[in-house]
């Protein structure tokens, strides 16, 4: 999918909102894009022009001793880390660069980082974005520039737009600024190596590790494949005297899965790049790609399933909960149907992240949603976005 011209760069956010009830009086569908690193994902769709927040940029806010950090949208995400790093702190759900994956030239932004919810391989111990994420600004489809959260954690009531516009990928508003809560860099880090598990007994590992007391920030799994071995990866972060207790401990709790090998700090931050950008997926160009999000003990049957049916590569992340699986050979639905029919009695979705136009509009790309559920989202469609100009159909058919 590419940029529809002519294409609107707004310099500040009064022309933001300008731009946007413009299209929506004119009834012009936009395409919405940061820094347009990921315009592959999603339903392809039909659109006159296009908006892009590019043009919004500067860290607004940062106090380092309260752990927050506001950014207009189109700040690129690599300007926020080289600001925190300066500072030892980070943003703790590792947000992943996909570059790669989509073949893309673009310059990834902090707003797409809170659009798609792009979160990395330290989730299983943070959480997602949008758990970071504690407030926002945002044009919806109507025009209207909102404001939600603010610089500190807290409860509220009745609705939290921060958790519930982050995954939205621009279908519902256009977001002009995003705080985020952050956390200290570690001192060191250290990652524990399996080699030779299948996937079952990988799994019941990294759920091992996962279960114990020694705060594993990543648990990933790669199978045997072009004449690897398959090593199965746990991550340990912290003080240096801690981590090393802790991975003396891990490694004697481990001891019934083999012998592990450790990997010092530098080797640890290349290879988490690399399974968090799906690098270590080594997919072809043309391959397609989905994201499977099922109970950790589950996800060794979907892996089967597809490789019964069809010849594929497969990473397994977040403990084994997200099953990434590439393949070149799935049919014209790029295995939709072998994976969906897996998944349907086990629970969880399943997203085809990357594939040709015609694949991603013959099928579903988002897990399809039950009539209630569809019935919701296209309310919140018509309430948010009243006359669909905001990325139609990027999500859903007709949504």
């Amino acid at each position: 999918m590419s940029i529809a011209a002519p294409v609107t760069t707004p310099d500040d956010e009064a022309q933001l909102v300008e731009a946007v009830a413009d299209a929506g009086a004119r009834t012009v569908p936009l395409a919405i894009a940061g820094g347009a690193t990921r315009l592959g994902l999603g339903r392809p769709m039909q659109t006159a022009e296009s908006l892009s927040t590019a043009n919004l940029t500067g860290i607004t806010l940062y106090e380092p001793a309260e752990l927050v950090i506001s950014a207009r949208a189109g700040t690129p995400l690599a300007e926020i880390e080289t600001t925190l790093a300066a500072q030892n702190q980070r943003l703790g759900f590792e947000p992943v660069d996909h570059r790669r994956l989509f073949g893309s030239q673009g310059t990834p932004t902090i707003g797409a980082v809170a659009a798609a919810n792009v979160s990395g391989p330290r989730r299983i111990q943070v959480g997602a974005a949008r758990d970071s994420l504690i407030g926002l600004r945002a044009v919806t489809g109507a025009g209207a520039l909102i404001k939600s959260g603010g610089r500190v954690m807290k409860n509220v009531t009745g609705y939290d737009l921060v958790k519930f516009l982050a995954g939205s990928y621009g279908t519902l508003s256009v977001l002009s600024e995003v705080t985020f809560k952050v956390q200290p860099s570690p001192e060191t880090e250290v990652t524990l190596v399996l080699n030779g598990l299948d996937d079952d007994r990988a799994v019941e590992a990294l759920s091992t590790a996962l279960g114990s007391p020694f705060s594993v920030t990543g648990a990933a799994h790669l199978p045997a494949g072009d004449g690897d071995v398959a090593r199965t990866l746990i991550r340990l972060e912290g003080f240096a005297d801690s981590v090393d207790e802790r991975m003396k401990d891990l490694v004697a709790l481990l001891a019934p899965y083999g012998a592990t090998e450790s990997l010092d700090a530098d080797a640890t931050r290349t290879l988490w790049r690399a399974v968090g950008d799906l690098e270590a997926l080594g997919a072809p160009d043309d391959a397609a790609v989905w994201k499977v999000s099922v109970k950790p003990s589950d996800g060794p049957a979907i892996a089967a399933a597809a490789r019964a049916a069809f010849a594929c590569r497969v990473v397994y992340d977040w403990g084994g909960g997200l099953v990434w699986i590439a393949t070149e050979t799935g049919g014209f639905d790029a295995g939709a149907a072998v994976i969906r029919d897996a998944i349907a009695p086990l629970g969880g979705h399943a997203t085809l992240v990357k594939a040709s136009d015609a694949v991603r509009l013959a099928t579903d790309v988002f897990q399809p949603l039950a009539p209630p559920l569809m019935d919701l989202t296209r309310k919140l469609k018509a309430r948010f976005d009243p006359a669909g100009i905001l990325n139609p159909g990027r999500m859903y058919a007709g949504v």
